[in-house]
């Protein structure tokens, strides 16, 4: 008999785990992880633990990992602060995101640096947050194209250098996990080379690159597409572009905004037919005023307005979103013919492998952090688990 006080077992869900869908099963968690998933209800071994029974048409996922989030709740990563990442976290986690990468913007030097030591300071902290773990920081920028920068700020825009991403690397401890460049920059190859040494994921991302600029970044080691088709080169019959270049390799990870408004649903269905499920992450690429009302907010230095659900710059350009990540995982399935176990993949598992800590989370099995999302059957959550603790209770 195990000492049950401080078991939680998840009942009567279906399970989503890495090897299908249970039924009316129950996961147990203790000290962090995933400590065993049995079909029945035989708890006779864990007598004093904390029991949460759920309507058997709940799912039970592994939490979403945003790999490209900027702000919520009226907090932004270039507030540059402990307390506004801790209340970006908060919040994330009440949509089921259980990780995520603080997402800079296009700054100055000074600025950008800010921000990467409010992260640090909260990553070494033992739990850092209550909510969603702060994996590390997504640098969208400053290493861009100024023909499509974007809601990005083109007077701060830099001449990609390594001298920059080292010393950046060294004050924030190592922090940066994800780049968004523009390959067809001076000097962009030999730095996507230096991140691959350093294994830092190279994405290609507000960039006019041509196709075969695209391919030779993805030779070089870019691995990664930030918002498919969105501020990039698109497709031409006689310069294919760096959409077909993403669409055509099977090493590249292509992120995907699925807001209803960045990507109409019918190019959704061709990337998934062309990408496969394998190779999609879903990503929110929120600002500031996710979670908030109509209104004009700060972003990078910008102003944006929010109407309707839509952000823009003041000339109409699309300036992130307020999109969160259980709406994502609503849109796949509304716009493809993609089941629920793929859309997860595109959520969880394969942000997770991108990342390289698929070992530790991304799935439902047996030892795996217990980073785990209670849905009803509309994919509202219900609860949220991060790292076995619970925080996120919907009251609804």
């Amino acid at each position: 008999m195990h000492d049950a006080k401080d078991y939680l077992i998840l009942s009567n869900l279906k399970i989503h785990t890495e090897l299908g869908e249970l039924q009316k099963a129950n996961l147990i968690v203790t000290d962090k992880t995933i400590h065993a998933i049995l079909p029945q209800k035989e708890f006779d071994q864990f007598p004093n633990a904390n029991i949460i029974e759920f309507p058997e048409d709940y799912h039970l996922v592994p939490g979403f990992i945003d790999l490209h989030v900027h702000g919520a709740n009226g907090s932004d990563v270039m507030d540059a602060n402990q307390e506004a990442l801790i209340n970006i976290s908060q919040t994330l986690a009440k949509e089921g995101t259980t990780s995520f990468l603080a997402t800079t913007m296009t700054a100055g030097e000074k600025d950008i640096e800010k921000a990467l030591l409010s992260v640090r300071e909260v990553m070494e902290k033992s739990e850092n947050d209550l909510g969603a773990k702060l994996l590390g920081v997504h640098l969208e920028g400053p290493f861009l194209s100024p023909e499509k920068v974007g809601a990005q700020r083109a007077d701060k825009i830099m001449a990609p250098n390594i001298a920059y991403i080292e010393k950046w690397q060294t004050q924030s401890n190592h922090a940066i996990k994800l780049i968004t460049l523009a390959p067809e920059l001076p000097n962009s190859l030999e730095l996507i080379q230096f991140l691959k040494q350093k294994n830092i994921i190279a994405s290609v991302g507000h960039t006019n690159a041509t196709f075969s600029e695209t391919c030779a970044a993805i030779d070089a080691g870019c691995s990664h597409v930030t918002h498919l088709f969105n501020a990039m080169r698109g497709i031409h019959q006689r310069e294919p572009g760096v959409v077909t270049a993403a669409l055509l390799s099977d090493q590249v990870y292509v992120e995907l905004i699925l807001d209803g408004i960045h990507l109409h649903p019918s190019i959704v269905q061709m990337i998934l037919k062309l990408k496969g499920r394998e190779k999609i992450i879903l990503v929110t690429d929120a600002m500031r005023a996710k979670c908030l009302r109509d209104g004009v907010y700060d972003l990078g230095g910008q102003s944006v307005t929010v109407k309707h659900n839509i952000a823009t710059l003041q000339d109409g350009t699309l300036a992130g979103s307020v999109l969160k990540m259980n709406s994502a995982l609503k849109n796949i399935l509304q716009f493809t013919n993609c089941d629920l176990s793929d859309a997860i993949k595109m959520t969880s598992e394969n942000p997770a492998r991108a990342l390289g800590i698929f070992s530790q989370t991304g799935s439902i099995a047996i030892n795996k952090t217990a980073d785990l999302v209670v849905l009803d059957p509309d994919l509202n959550v219900q609860l949220t688990l991060c790292r076995g603790r619970i925080v996120y209770e919907s009251q609804a």
